[in-house]
C-alpha cells in the first residue's frame, strides 16, 4: 500500500468519524415527532426541495456553462475584467442577498419609493413580491450560478480547439457548437458545478427561513430548536443525505464509462475569436446583466445602507475580527486543497472499490446541514477530551474548546468544494501522462510532482479559491463551534441580520465581499501567469 492511499485513508476516517454517531442515531427506534413529521409533513418538504433542486440546477447549469463558454470563447468588451469578476457573486452570502434584494424591492425600497415620489405611481404589491418559491429561485440562481461558471471555464480554458476547429470548418454555427461539442465536452466540469450549487441550496437556511419556505433544512432547525429533538432532526438529516446520495450516484451510472481527456501531448489551448457587430454588444449585454444583478445592484444597496451605520461596527475591535475570519479561512481552505488532491489522485490512479466509494463519503459533510455536523463534531471532541482527561494525558478540556475544532468542522463541511474542482481537473488530464512517467521509471508521488500538479494547479487554484469563499461565509458552524468570544465577520453580520437590522449587516457584508473579492482577483491573475 502506497503513502496516497494510507493518506487517503486516513483522511476519509477522519471525515467519517464525526458522522459515524448521526448515521447510528438514524436507525435508532423513531419517536411520536418523527411519526408526525413522516405522516404530515415529510411530503411538502420532499416536493419544496424538489422544485428548488430542479430549477435552481437547471437554470445555475444554463446561466453558469453559457457564461463559461462566451469567456472562454469569444472576445468582447471588458471580457478579462468578466473572466474573474463573474466569481463576485459568491462572495455575497445569498441570506445576506435575501434581504438586500426584499430591501430594494419592498414597499419602503428604492424601487416603490421612486415610483411613487418621482413619478406619482403606486404598483400592485404581489408584482413586487420576492419572498416566495421563484424569488428564492432567483436568489439562489444569481448568487450561486459562479460554482458552475468557474469550474467549467477552469476546464475550457485548456481544452484541445482541435473539435471546435473542425466544427467551424464543417460550417457549424455557434450555437451547434456549444450544444454538440461543448457541452458534452464539458459536461463532467458542469455536473460537478451543479452538484454544488444543488448541495448549497439544500443545506441553506437563512434564505428559505427568511422568504418562508418549508424545506428540509428549515424542518430539521424547527425540530431540533423548537422541538427539542435531535433524534427527529437527525433522522430528517439522514434522510435528506441518502437522497443527495441517491441523486450523485445515479449520475454516475448514468456517466458510465465516458472520459474526456488529451490523448496527446501537443494540446493546443482555446484561442478566443473576436466578435464582431452586434455579436459582440450581445455577448457583453449579457455578462453585465449577469453581472450587474448578481453583484452590482446588492452590493450598491449594501454600500448605500453601510453609510447608515457604519460608526457602530466600526466601534469594535474590526482588526480582530478581519483577523479571525481571513485566519480560520486560509488554514482550513489549504488543508481543504491538500486533502482533496490526495483522495482524487487515489481515486483516479485506483479502480478498485474503495477508490469509487472515497469520492462518496467527501461529500458527506457538504449533504449534512452544518449545525447537524456541529453536533457530531462536539460529540467527537468532547469524548476524546474526556479520554485524554480521564487518563491524565491533559489537565483540562483542550480539543472542544479550541480554534482546533472549528477548523475541523470547516474541513469536513467544505471538502467537497475542492473536491469536484480537483477530481474536474484530473479527469481532464486523463492518467496518460502519469503512465508514461512511470515508464520512464519515477514513481506516484515524482510523477504527481513533476507531471501532474502542473497540468491541474487552475482546478487546484479554483478548489482553493471556492473554499476559501464559502468558509468566509460560513455561518452555522461558527456560531456553535467557536470558541469563547471569537468573533468572524459572517457571525457578526448574521447577528444584526436575524434581528431585522439588515443595515448594520451591510458593513460586515461588504468587508467579507472585499476579502473576496481581493482572494479572486489574485488568484485569477496567479493562474493567467501559469
Amino acid at each position: 500500500m502506497n503513502s496516497w492511499a494510507i493518506l487517503s485513508i486516513v483522511f476519509i476516517i477522519l471525515i467519517l468519524l464525526p458522522n459515524l454517531s448521526i448515521i447510528f442515531q438514524f436507525f435508532s427506534e423513531p419517536n411520536e415527532n418523527w411519526a408526525h413529521i413522516r405522516e404530515y409533513m415529510l411530503n411538502t418538504y420532499i416536493k419544496n426541495s424538489l422544485i428548488l433542486v430542479v430549477a435552481v440546477g437547471v437554470l445555475s447549469a444554463i446561466v453558469g456553462s453559457s457564461l463559461a463558454w462566451i469567456i472562454s470563447a469569444y472576445q468582447f468588451p471588458l471580457r478579462n475584467f468578466f473572466q474573474w469578476g463573474l466569481i463576485l457573486p459568491l462572495a455575497i452570502p445569498p441570506y445576506i442577498g435575501a434581504y438586500t434584494y426584499h430591501g430594494i424591492i419592498n414597499y419602503t425600497g428604492v424601487i416603490q419609493t421612486t415610483l411613487r415620489n418621482q413619478f406619482g405611481v403606486t404598483v400592485d404589491q404581489q408584482y413586487f413580491d420576492i419572498m416566495n418559491m421563484p424569488g428564492t429561485i432567483f436568489i439562489f440562481v444569481i448568487f450561486l450560478f459562479p460554482y458552475v461558471f468557474t469550474i467549467t471555464k477552469a476546464f475550457l480554458a485548456r481544452q484541445s480547439t482541435s473539435l471546435i476547429e473542425n466544427a467551424r470548418l464543417l460550417g457549424s454555427n455557434p450555437w451547434k457548437i456549444y450544444f454538440k461539442i461543448v457541452l458534452p465536452l464539458a459536461r463532467t466540469s458542469i455536473v460537478a458545478g451543479v452538484s454544488l450549487v444543488i448541495l448549497e441550496v439544500l443545506n441553506d437556511y437563512g434564505v428559505v427561513k427568511y422568504y418562508g419556505i418549508q424545506t428540509f433544512t428549515t424542518a430539521i432547525f424547527q425540530t431540533w430548536f423548537g422541538l427539542g429533538d435531535l433524534a427527529s432532526a437527525i433522522k430528517l438529516s439522514g434522510t435528506l443525505m441518502l437522497i443527495i446520495l441517491g441523486l450523485l450516484i445515479a449520475e454516475r451510472v448514468l456517466r458510465g464509462r465516458k472520459r474526456f481527456s488529451f490523448t496527446t501531448t501537443k494540446v493546443k489551448l482555446l484561442k478566443p475569436v473576436q466578435l464582431k457587430g452586434v455579436s459582440k454588444w450581445v455577448a457583453f449585454s449579457y455578462a453585465t446583466t449577469v453581472f450587474a444583478v448578481a453583484f452590482i445592484i446588492p452590493f450598491i444597496q449594501l454600500i448605500y445602507w453601510a453609510t447608515l451605520t457604519y460608526e457602530q461596527f466600526f466601534s469594535e475591535d474590526l482588526l480582530s475580527v478581519i483577523g479571525n475570519t481571513i485566519m480560520v479561512a486560509l488554514i482550513a481552505a489549504t488543508l481543504i486543497t491538500i486533502m482533496a488532491i490526495v483522495i482524487s489522485n487515489f481515486s483516479r490512479l485506483h479502480r478498485g472499490l474503495t477508490a469509487k466509494l472515497f469520492p462518496k463519503v467527501t461529500i458527506l459533510g457538504y449533504s449534512i446541514p452544518g449545525a447537524v455536523i456541529a453536533v457530531g463534531i462536539v460529540t467527537l471532541f468532547i469524548g476524546i477530551d474526556k479520554f485524554m482527561y480521564q487518563n491524565t494525558l491533559v489537565s483540562s478540556y483542550v480539543l472542544s474548546t479550541s480554534i482546533f475544532m472549528l477548523v475541523f468542522a470547516y474541513v469536513v463541511r467544505y471538502l467537497a468544494v475542492a473536491y469536484n474542482s480537483i477530481e474536474s481537473g484530473f479527469e481532464r488530464i486523463g492518467t496518460s501522462f502519469t503512465e508514461a512517467s512511470r515508464i520512464l521509471g519515477q514513481n506516484i508521488t515524482k510523477s504527481f510532482f513533476k507531471v501532474d500538479l502542473k497540468l491541474i494547479r487552475g482546478a487546484i487554484f479554483g478548489g482553493f479559491i471556492l473554499a476559501f469563499i464559502d468558509i468566509l461565509k460560513e455561518l452555522p458552524l461558527t456560531l456553535i463551534l467557536r470558541p469563547f468570544n471569537f468573533e468572524t465577520l459572517a457571525t457578526n453580520a448574521f447577528q444584526y441580520a436575524s434581528n431585522e437590522m439588515i443595515h448594520e449587516a451591510a458593513v460586515p457584508s461588504i468587508l467579507i465581499i472585499i476579502i473576496s473579492a481581493i482572494a479572486i482577483y489574485f488568484f485569477h491573475h496567479v493562474l493567467e501567469r501559469e
